[in-house]
């Protein structure tokens, strides 16, 4: 793990981070510590369900079932706090001028070499849309916000987890290893669930400002590798005696 002192090693801009800082041991940027404390401090946010989203649950699973426990102020960690206050502010404010995590004029998103998004464009199609696109097992026009959201709540009810590995490259384009994962307890499109704990590993790429904002995020990932998982149990019969469909 590397430790690091932010005034050094990023040369953040004190004018600009203060007014979104919580002082405490250290001047760390809010967006870079940990999500439940963004939350906290977000009581001003449009939330997309009228109130902030509660993650307890999420991260009484991420104790019991994370495999990379990074130390409080290494790479690892606060790289890891900027992407999941990125996927709380993605998911849950509607307001992409209220995310702290990204710079929200300049902000793009996209997977695997396809086409960019903004942070509008997330807001509407949501995460999970414009992190899978196109595919043999899913379709991204076919969803919006809501169902893909439902889609994924549906096959994984005990949460789909996200932690990082490892940081492969520092800012200002920090490269980074992560894993996805859940226990498929769920159907997924009328596929039976196979009960086995599925698991996406990836890379991505954050172009990041001096104060940590994210700027551009690039993901690299198999996607046919993780819906072919979800498409390997039976599809379920939806009326009657299978011998006579």
């Amino acid at each position: 793990m590397r430790n690091l002192q932010f005034g050094k090693l990023y040369q953040i801009k004190s004018s600009r981070v203060a007014e979104t800082t919580i002082m405490g041991t250290s001047n760390t940027p809010l967006w870079v510590q940990d999500r439940d404390t963004v939350i906290a401090q977000g009581s001003d946010a449009e939330w997309r369900y009228g109130e902030p989203p509660d993650y307890s649950r999420n991260n009484a699973a991420l104790k019991e079932q994370s495999q990379y426990n990074h130390i409080e102020g290494s790479l690892e960690a606060i790289v890891q706090n900027l992407v999941r206050t990125f996927e709380m502010e993605a998911s849950f404010k509607t307001n992409p001028q209220q995310w702290l995590s990204v710079v929200a004029d300049k902000f793009r998103m996209r997977t695997n070499n396809q086409p960019e998004y903004t942070a509008n464009d997330v807001v509407a199609a949501g995460t999970y849309n414009l992190f899978l696109g196109e595919s043999e097992h899913y379709s991204a026009k076919s969803e919006d916000f809501e169902s893909s959201g439902k889609i994924f709540h549906d096959t994984f009810p005990n949460g789909f987890l996200w932690e990082l590995i490892e940081v492969l490259a520092g800012p200002p384009n920090v490269t980074f290893k992560w894993r996805h994962w859940g226990t498929f307890s769920g159907s997924y499109k009328g596929h039976e669930p196979t009960g086995e704990v599925v698991e996406i590993v990836g890379i991505s790429v954050a172009r990041v400002t001096d104060d940590l904002k994210i700027e551009l995020l690039e993901h690299y990932f198999d996607t046919n590798s993780f819906l072919g998982k979800l498409t390997s149990g039976e599809k379920a019969i939806a009326n009657g005696c299978p011998f006579h469909q």
